[in-house]
């Protein structure tokens, strides 16, 4: 995917900071774990402490792995939302399919309360909060692509989904109004996100949607530079600019509909990420980019995971309250410092 060394050095940089993140982000937490536990136990060795290493394998490894996957998904989800519409302020959820995911928890948590003549039976657990909003996301996306297919302009289509969005949040809000305070608080905890309940299973569907989205990228990576310069000059260059809208739809709303299904909804990751890689690198070239955004999108999210733990304390920060309180000022500084920014 590199076509030269330029970027060879960047890269390895990234890769080894991302290991840093890892181990950081397994050594510290409620109970703090020496680094050199925390390595002998990933590398399969015995350890002193036996709590220590079902920490580490039980819990901390698994929570890694999907801040890895969901920073990952948010950030190139992202970048695809700012090509296709060529617009720096588009980020994953612009399509509406994550308020389409919360609607479905929503229905689930606060349904209840209006819908309770007709429900037979009612379980609330992290699986069911999983299928609801990937049905509601997944229902969305459908809409989305539905509407695509009857309109030529990526513009109109941006303002749609828009739409989408704020019907999905209006309905949402309807349903706070008329249901009881321990499920909104519930809903609300949902609303926080978090990459600590997932189980096995979860985390292995999670896998498999965010690698379909990484594909899907990677195909598209010579109409998505095309697409850059304008419609008009990507169709010159031979691109087929509806069929490679509807993969980079598809793309998004698998990696932003399975990350807010199974993580909740988390801000700003997918917003951010795309503008500091490209500050960071100077380039637009998205074979560079889209490595680079699923490196940085892991990294930052297994930072403000590490802070949202708050090492050493048992209590717990909302995550996508910290990605925001975080990032934004990273983002911020790079401009500022930069000057002129690179779209």
């Amino acid at each position: 995917m590199l076509r030269s060394n330029t970027y060879l050095f960047p890269f390895l940089l990234l890769f080894l900071v991302l290991l840093f993140c890892l181990v950081l982000n397994l050594s510290f937490g409620s109970v703090a774990i020496p680094f050199g536990d925390t390595f002998t136990s990933i590398l399969g060795g015995k350890i002193e402490n036996e709590s220590w290493h079902y920490i580490i394998w039980n819990y901390r490894i698994p929570k890694a792995l999907t801040a890895v996957l969901v920073g990952s998904g948010l950030s190139l989800s992202g970048l695809l939302m700012q090509t296709l519409f060529r617009n720096p302020l588009a980020g994953p959820f612009v399509l509406g399919i994550s308020s389409g995911a919360s609607l479905g928890a929503a229905l689930l948590i606060m349904g209840s309360t209006l819908f309770s003549h007709w429900l037979i039976f009612e379980v609330i657990n992290d699986v069911s909060l999983a299928i609801a909003s990937s049905i509601g996301s997944f229902l969305v996306l459908l809409a989305v692509i539905t509407v695509a297919s009857r309109i030529k302009d990526t513009m109109a289509l941006l303002i749609i989904g828009l739409m989408f969005g704020s019907i999905t949040a209006a309905l949402v809000s309807v349903l706070s109004y008329f249901t009881d305070a321990d499920k909104l608080q519930q809903y609300i905890f949902w609303a926080f996100g978090s990459v600590g309940n997932l189980s096995g299973t979860q985390l292995a569907l999670l896998a498999v949607f965010i690698l379909i989205g990484v594909i899907l990228s990677i195909i598209s990576l010579k109409s998505l530079n095309a697409l850059l310069l304008g419609e008009n000059y990507a169709r010159s260059l031979g691109v087929h600019l509806k069929k490679t809208r509807f993969i980079i739809i598809i793309a998004t709303g698998l990696l932003a509909g399975a990350v807010t299904a199974f993580a909740g909804p988390i801000a700003f990751i997918g917003l951010a990420v795309p503008h500091l890689t490209r500050q960071i690198f100077n380039t637009t070239d998205h074979k560079i980019l889209v490595p680079a955004v699923l490196v940085y999108g892991a990294i930052l999210l297994l930072l403000c995971d590490l802070i949202a733990q708050l090492p050493s304390s048992s209590y717990v920060l909302p995550l996508n309250a910290i990605t925001s309180v975080v990032g934004a000022p990273v983002v911020i500084w790079l401009l500022v410092r930069k000057k002129k920014m690179i779209f």
